[in-house]
């Protein structure tokens, strides 16, 4: 099968593309036939061996994690022939993937394979971040960095649908568009929205998917017990911070991630039915801003990486 493998740790031209062979899979796992992959900012931390979560990773290792297809061996309660999706199983850029058993969530009928693995990460990232993280309420002003990405134009939604004043950030005109398609009510770039928080009285929550560039203003546009949610670093981690500094207006800072809130299997299918219920019944909408040939990653990471792209990157094996 074809894969994308890397050798060593580094910018996008480690990625290759070469031929492997087909995982085996254990009485625990799924074997899938993988019919899109999710393209995600973990990918590239994996690629770059960034953080305590990669920086020990054995090499050689096929990149990603997140994906959904047909089974092509069951276990458990999956038979053949049935779709699963994924967030957290090993090697998934690649034609055939195993994925662990307590990994797999059913993708419904009314969802198609490519809707699933472009909204289950990013899906369940913005459900629990505005229903868990910081549990969003009817007229809370909440800032929305990073709208037109594939988080923030669902956590847009989210929010919208609780009931939200959103203020969402974009750097382009035309991203700023596909944010108020999404429903948000101001769209701002990254240099007005502090100033036009603090006219509403402050957020009452800012989700922070950028990191080092955003971090400061994030933090002095809220309001007294406001919550800074930072949820990524795009533009490079946030600096060594001084706790006190948050005294001033009893603020919250959380730096949350996907596994803590989906620790269990019942808290994983939850998160994702809801999601994926949303899709099925048009209420949620799932943006895929651009297919890629498995061949074409780099170009994939590329685009991510200096933000060239909106909603979800897709490779298509």
């Amino acid at each position: 099968m074809r894969a994308i493998v890397i050798e060593e740790k580094g910018g996008p031209d480690v990625l290759q593309v070469r031929d492997e062979p087909e995982p085996t899979v254990g009485d625990d796992q799924l074997l899938v036939q993988v019919e899109a992959v999710g393209v995600n900012y973990r990918d590239v931390y994996e690629r770059e061996g960034r953080g305590a979560a990669y920086g020990n990773a054995k090499l050689p290792l096929i990149v990603g994690a997140e994906g959904a297809g047909t089974v092509l061996r069951g276990a458990g309660s999956f038979s053949e022939g049935d779709r699963a999706g994924w967030v957290a199983a090993p090697a998934s850029y690649a034609e055939r993937v195993a994925v662990p058993l307590d990994a797999a969530i059913p993708v419904p009928d009314g969802v198609t394979s490519e809707q699933a693995a472009a909204v289950l990460l990013q899906g369940m990232t913005a459900h629990y971040l505005a229903y868990s993280t910081y549990p969003v309420a009817a007229d809370d002003v909440v800032v929305v960095h990073a709208a037109a990405g594939g988080v923030g134009l669902l956590l847009t939604q989210m929010a919208k649908a609780r009931g939200a004043h959103v203020l969402a950030t974009t750097s382009t005109s035309e991203k700023a568009d596909l944010a108020r398609g999404a429903g948000a009510d101001e769209t701002l770039g990254y240099d007005g929205f502090r100033e036009r928080a603090l006219e509403l009285g402050g957020a009452h929550v800012v989700y922070d998917a950028i990191g080092a560039t955003t971090w400061e203003d994030s933090l002095a546009s809220l309001r007294a017990r406001g919550f800074l949610v930072l949820y990524g670093m795009a533009s490079g981690p946030a600096p060594d911070f001084d706790p006190q500094r948050l005294q001033a207006k009893s603020l919250y800072l959380t730096r949350p991630g996907l596994p803590a809130y989906t620790a269990t299997r019942d808290e994983l299918l939850a998160r994702a039915d809801a999601v994926l219920g949303w899709v099925a019944d048009g209420s949620l909408d799932v943006r895929i801003g651009e297919r890629y040939g498995l061949e074409d990653a780099r170009r994939a990471h590329e685009d991510l990486e200096a933000r060239r792209s909106t909603g979800k990157l897709l490779l298509i094996p």
